[in-house]
């Protein structure tokens, strides 16, 4: 059985989440990619997305708009430009979260600002339904 790691998700205001944990899916700029103890060293950018964290004492998802993911044997690191544990927000910030990236999406001006602000509303629009 695999063990446990240290996980932390820091974002400009604060440290989120600092714990220990078993598995962590990471939605990483070539795709989602899962942490486990041991893991190769990894430095990725992140893409909008829902982070899952795991362990025998915990279950949280975590909204990302981007950021960057390190991994060590023995830790994972995600530095967040904007992130949010999804059970403990409010619906209404989840909605100034949407108009906001709606807003980024008129205002982008290359196709990997509009793919990157794209799946930010998407990812929002499922989060906002699986809150209805």
């Amino acid at each position: 059985m695999a063990g446990t790691f240290k996980f932390e998700l820091v974002s400009p205001e604060r440290i989120l989440m600092s714990v220990d944990v078993d598995q962590v899916i990471v939605p990483g700029a070539e795709g989602q990619f899962t942490v486990l103890q041991s893991h190769a060293p990894v430095i990725s950018t992140l893409l909008p997305g829902v982070i899952h964290v795991k362990s025998a004492e915990i279950k949280k998802s975590i909204f990302v708009r981007s950021g960057f993911a390190e991994v060590t044997a023995d830790q994972l690191t995600i530095l967040a430009e904007r992130a949010f544990i999804v059970d403990e927000v409010d619906p209404r910030q989840l909605d100034e979260e949407l108009e906001l990236a709606q807003r980024a999406l008129d205002t982008a001006e290359t196709d990997d600002a509009r793919l990157h602000v794209t799946r930010a509303i998407e990812q929002l629009k499922a989060l906002i339904g699986e809150a209805a």
